[in-house]
């Protein structure tokens, strides 16, 4: 079974950044992707970055792009949200997730995912 455990989130003001990290541990497979996504106050969950599970390609939502950076470690097992130029609309519960099969057309979906950590808050102060 595939553990993932996120940390990172915090209050932070307009303009300033934070870091999160998903540590991944468990049944994983030589090949699977990992994203983020994030659940604002009241709203439905939504795609924010994502590594496929072949080629190291990364893709983005729009309201992120230019601003956030997914990677991971050499060892592939923990992955990182660089946040930068946050914004009160960035705020919501960020998510990390794990996929052994899911296909690059289906990244940005977040019922196609298998795994999910338990969530960290993010806080942008205005």
């Amino acid at each position: 079974q595939v553990h993932l455990v996120e940390s990172g989130g915090g209050l932070v003001q307009t303009g300033g950044s934070l870091r999160l990290a998903c540590a991944a541990s468990g049944g994983i497979r030589s090949t699977y992707a990992m994203g983020w996504f994030r659940q604002p106050p009241g709203k439905e969950r939504e795609f924010v970055a994502a590594i496929a599970r072949t080629g190291g390609y990364t893709y983005y939502s729009d309201s992120v792009k230019g601003r956030f950076t997914i990677s991971r470690d050499r060892a592939k097992t923990t992955l990182f949200l660089q946040m930068n130029n946050l914004e009160p609309e960035d705020t919501a519960v960020y998510y990390c997730s794990l996929d052994h099969g899911i296909i690059t057309s289906s990244l940005r979906l977040p019922a196609q995912w298998d795994y999910w950590g338990q969530g960290t808050q993010v806080t942008v102060s205005s």
